[in-house]
């Protein structure tokens, strides 16, 4: 290596390649040591202060993934406990019997399971809309809405005649007779058909009559307007106020499907052997129940 001094020239020996390599080694050494001897100090706290966080993420989500879950099977109980002890009976119950009894059954069932699915969603959408005012106050004002309806319909089954429910029946029998002479009426007044379309299209209109059907329409209307302000609309309305929307759904649903598959199967004979009497009063211990609960249940847990 060449080095100026004082304006001349000086020629130096480089250092040895072991003594500059072990120079640099060392250094090195120096800063590894050094390097390693803070991960060694911080390393447990940046893991104890990470650890902290990554936990409880895990917990939380098992924690808000049961308590869904608990929440649909709550909901889901409570819609098909209240469909079944209110819809046993009732007006919509003796439609499809009646109805069953006169014309194809599954035409019947389809038309009223259609209404009543459609009053359904209808009704949980009504009562999730309420969801925009705190969840205490919904609460509440469900339960309240739940004793009244138990003390309702228990003071309405004491008081109930043991006829009742065969005068339910014959008032609904009296409803179908008058909408089946509408329907032999309007077929007159339209005539046999159109006989002009020819025969390729026949088969095609058998079939689509045979989905849309004049049975079918009568009982979608029947069934929907004997359901509007029911009994089971409200209900299913306040525990979409208050119950997992999803669970109100499917159980109102479910219970819609029992009840009216019982009455076209054998509403006639089942209409005879339960008494409307003890249905009416079994509600009303099922309604008080759900209100009794409330006091157990605090309005954020979910369910």
């Amino acid at each position: 290596m060449y080095h100026i001094e004082h304006g001349n020239f000086r020629i130096s020996k480089p250092k040895p390649y072991s003594t500059a390599r072990s120079g640099m080694l060392g250094s090195h050494d120096v800063r590894t040591r050094c390097n390693l001897g803070v991960f060694v100090v911080f390393f447990p706290r940046l893991l104890q202060k990470g650890s902290s966080p990554v936990a409880p993420v895990h917990i939380v989500n098992e924690e808000s993934a049961d308590k869904t879950n608990l929440g649909f099977i709550h909901a889901f109980v409570a819609a098909i406990s209240v469909i079944i002890v209110s819809e046993l009976g009732d007006k919509t119950f003796f439609i499809a019997a009646i109805m069953a009894m006169r014309y194809n059954r599954l035409t019947v069932l389809a038309g009223a399971m259609l209404a009543l699915g459609l009053m359904t969603c209808l009704s949980v959408l009504f009562g999730y809309a309420t969801t925009v005012i705190p969840r205490v106050y919904t609460y509440y004002v469900s339960t309240a809405l739940f004793a009244i309806f138990g003390i309702r319909m228990l003071r309405e089954g004491l008081k109930m005649s043991p006829d009742e429910g065969q005068e339910e029946l014959e008032e609904v029998q009296a409803e179908i007779k008058k909408k089946d002479e509408e329907l032999q009426r309007t077929k007159l007044l339209n005539g046999p058909g159109d006989v002009e379309s020819g025969p390729g299209t026949t088969i095609p209109q058998k079939k689509w009559l045979h989905f849309i059907s004049p049975i079918f329409v009568q009982a979608f209307t029947l069934t929907f307007l004997a359901e509007w302000g029911d009994r089971s609309q409200l209900t299913t309305i306040v525990l979409a106020a208050r119950e997992d929307p999803y669970g109100v759904a499917v159980g109102g649903t479910v219970g819609h499907c029992l009840c009216t598959g019982l009455a076209v199967i054998g509403g006639r004979m089942i209409a005879q052997k339960i008494s409307v009497r003890t249905v009416t009063i079994i509600g009303g211990i099922v309604f008080l129940a759900f209100a009794f609960s409330a006091l157990f249940i605090s309005p954020d847990s979910g369910f």
